[in-house]
Formats: C-alpha cells, structure tokens, sequence
C-alpha cells in the first residue's frame, strides 16, 4: 500500500486548516471593506475580526473539530462550521455594540462579512474533502483497516467504508475465532483470514492502522482481553456497539459527568432545533389563521345552522411525553364522544352529520387545531393524535408507539402525506403510520417539515379514507 508524505504529515495538514480558518475570518472582513467600503472605525474592524476568529478558534477547539473524522460526511463537518461560526459572529457583533460601535452604525459590511465568510466555510471545507478523496483514490493518506467479528455489524462495518471512499479506510480482512472463509459483504474479496492469535501476529508484520471490534455486547469479557492484547501494540482500537439490534430513534452519543453514554431513544427537539420548531410553528399557525379566518367563521354557522350542538369539539389526546391536551375540531357528529371508548368513523358511519362527512373527508374538520398549535400542545408537523383509548389499545399491540409523543402531536404528518390516514380497522394499517411516525421523529429537519406541510396541500387534505 501507499501512504506518502500525506498520511505522514496528517497532523501538519489538520494544523494549516486550522492556520487558515484563523487568518480568513478577519481576512474576508477587511477584504470585504476594502471593496465596498465602511463608516465602521478601523480600530472597531480589527477588534471585531480578532475576537471571532479566536471565538471560532476556542469553539472549534472545544468542540474537537479539528480532529480527524475520517467517519464522517462533509456535510456534518460544514454545519458545525456554520453553527461555531453564527455564535463566533454573534459574540462579535454584540461585543462591537456594547463597546465601540453605536448600533446604528451597523451595516451591511458586517452582514456580508457573516455570508462571505459561511461561504468560505463551505467551499473550503468542500474543496479539501474532494482533494483528500482524490488523493486516497490514488492510494494515499489511506488507513488499512481489520475488522474483529465477521457477523452482521462486522459486515455493516465494512460495507459503510466500501460506500464511503472518501473516508480514506481500506479493510484488508477479517479475523473472527468462530468463523473462516468468505464475508458476505459488497467486497467479495473479504475473508476471515484469521483468530485473535493470528491478529496479533500480523499486527507485527504488516502495517494495520485500525482494528474495529465488531462483537455483541453479549462478549464484553472477551472484548476485554482483546482490548488487553492489543494494547502492546500502536494501532487504534475502535469498539463498535451492537446497536443494530435495537430500533434506535434519534440516538447519540452523550456523557454523564466524563461517563460516556449512548441515547438509545431520544427526542429531536432539544436545544436549537426545539426552538427553531416552536419559532416557525408560532408563525406559520398565526399566517394560517389570518388568511382561514373567513373559513373558519362561515363553516361555524354552517354548523350551527345544520345540527343541534356546539361548533367545536374538545378531544382529550396525548401531547408531547404523553402529557394530556385538548385538541379543538370542529364538530362532525352528532354525538361528543370523549370516554375511555372511543369508535373509529367507518364508512357510512351513521353518527356522521351530512356537512361533517363533508368536513372530515376535506380535513377541514381539523382547521382549528392551529389554534393547538399556537398555544403549543401541537406542532403544524408531527404525528397525528390518537384518542386517549386508543393509544392505550395500541401501546400494548406495537412496539415503539409511545416513542410517536417524543415530539408534539401535529395538524399532518409523514404518515398521512403517504396515505396512512383515517380508520385504522387492521392492526397492520397502524404498524404501517407507526413506522412513517418513527421515521419522521428519527430524520426531522425544518425543510422536512416545510416539505411536508407543502405536499399536504396536494396530498393530505382529501383521503378516501377519511370518514
């Protein structure tokens, strides 16, 4: 194998990205005045480019960012950029203010200098990635890779590097004591060339930079003394947990006062993305009642004129963490049913007002939730909210339900964009919006929520199978 002066001097690489991000944060400010000019004082333009250069400097340190990931995508790498950069700015901007910059001084010099210089950040970042995956498609700053365990996670192990050539990883082969012989994995070279005796051998006489132990957890005494083994040697030692026999949702790594720990099921919504999803709630939810308010104000007295009881119906539901809310629809029957029993509609459901059939199969029995979401039980986007009874039923039936109240219930949802709306008669039909529920709380995104709440209005508001 090559390696060559890149996979030698990898540390030296690691120092000028860090070299260059600091000499680029205030490089771009001044550049950028220099050409467009500032009523900005120099002495406030130097102060303001050394304080978020170093800000980013001290974050990025922190946060190991410089370390090399050769696990990890680009597009990871450029939003953490991105993040420690708005806070380094942040704190820059308000440091000017408070001390030798009047706000009202603040110009467009500082805006662009933020958009320059994430600009920079995803282009540099992008650049050096396609540079170091060129030169490793050539054989150098490559690692040789062996895997420990030649079960399922060993061969996850080694498809994900095959996938990721990028990373710069090469597996040479697989050592395991039960095993022998040919892998079934995407490189169908791969064989269990050997036990723990033989690895240790080979680990003196051909270059192997990493070695991943892929076993159960179910063998943690054995991983010990593999862990002891190979501790007279120079190669990394990387432990990968069986995670894949559990059905994670949105997991991570954490720790607890130095310990280090591992979410298994967890919510999205902490921090940043909690806040950016009740900010964009709050201002959707406030646009959609202005503009539906005269709809919302004649299906009132059409409700009124047609039938004997109120215009709006209080369910009780489960909220976020299984809290109980209320959710608000409009009213659709002629009974208010509310009770620890609660019967799904059916087709030809004589419980059913005429204008409700109507206003259940267009969904606009639902408009008033977006009260709900403006006084924060629900979420425009999140998965729909089940009648207390019959979450009861099902948490029993499937696995995982109760992991659906990880976040806020919603107007729509994953789920029902993709047909999985309306009476649920088999229990394979609530598997089915259980699984689109889980894969929503499990990848959420805002564009995700803005995609969805787009396709809605082309897809989740007339359902068949709304009754």
């Amino acid at each position: 194998m090559k390696h060559g002066i890149l996979q030698t001097h990898s540390s030296l690489i690691t120092f000028f990205n860090q070299l260059i991000d600091l000499i680029m944060i205030p490089f771009l400010l001044y550049l950028l005045i220099t050409i467009i000019g500032s009523d900005l004082p120099v002495l406030s333009i130097a102060i303001g480019g050394f304080i978020a250069s170093l800000t980013f400097q001290f974050i990025a340190n922190t946060r190991e960012l410089y370390i090399s990931h050769r696990g990890e995508k680009v597009e990871v790498e450029i939003i953490k950029c991105l993040k420690y950069w708005t806070l380094s700015f942040l704190l820059a901007v308000f440091l000017l203010y408070s001390f030798t910059v009047s706000a009202n001084k603040l110009s467009y010099v500082l805006i662009g200098w933020y958009l320059i210089a994430g600009l920079y950040f995803i282009l540099f970042r992008t650049f050096l990635k396609m540079f170091l995956t060129y030169v490793r498609s050539k054989g150098f700053n490559q690692r040789n890779v062996v895997i420990f365990g030649a079960g399922d996670v060993g061969t996850k192990v080694a498809n994900n590097i095959y996938l990721s050539p990028e990373f710069g990883l090469k597996v040479i082969g697989f050592y395991d004591d039960r095993r022998e012989g040919l892998v079934g994995t995407k490189q169908q070279n791969l064989e269990v060339v050997g036990n723990l005796d033989d690895l240790l051998s080979d680990i003196k006489l051909i270059n192997i930079d990493i070695v991943y132990i892929a076993l159960s957890m179910d063998h943690m005494p054995y991983i010990r003394k593999i862990a002891k083994e190979l501790s007279d040697s120079t190669c990394s030692l990387v432990f990968v947990p069986d995670m894949f026999s559990f059905d994670l949702l949105n997991s991570r790594m954490g720790s607890l006062n130095g310990i280090p720990t591992i979410s298994i099921y967890d919510t999205p919504m902490e921090g940043a993305n909690r806040l950016v999803k009740r900010i964009s709630d709050i201002m959707l939810s406030t646009l959609i009642l202005i503009l539906i308010s005269p709809i919302l104000l004649v299906i009132s007295l059409a409700i009124k004129l047609t039938s004997k009881g109120p215009v709006l119906f209080k369910q009780n539901r489960y909220g976020i963490d299984g809290k109980a809310i209320k959710v608000w629809k409009f009213r659709s029957m002629t009974v208010m049913e509310n009770s620890d029993t609660v019967v799904q509609a059916t087709k030809g459901d004589v419980r059913i007002t005429p204008l409700g059939g109507f206003l259940r199969k267009t969904s606009l029995d639902e408009l008033p939730q977006f009260i709900n979401v403006l006084t924060g039980g629900m979420s425009i986007v999140g998965p729909r909210p089940h009648a207390v009874s019959h979450n009861e039923e099902y948490r029993q039936l499937i696995g995982g339900y109760m992991l659906r109240h990880k976040v806020k219930p919603g107007i729509t949802g994953w789920a029902q964009i993709n047909g999985w709306r309306g009476e649920t008669d088999t229990l394979d039909k609530m598997e089915k919006r259980i699984e689109f529920d889980l894969e929503y709380i499990s990848n959420w995104t805002l564009i995700w929520d803005l995609k969805i709440i787009f396709l809605t209005i082309f897809k989740g508001f007339v359902n068949k199978n709304a009754y």
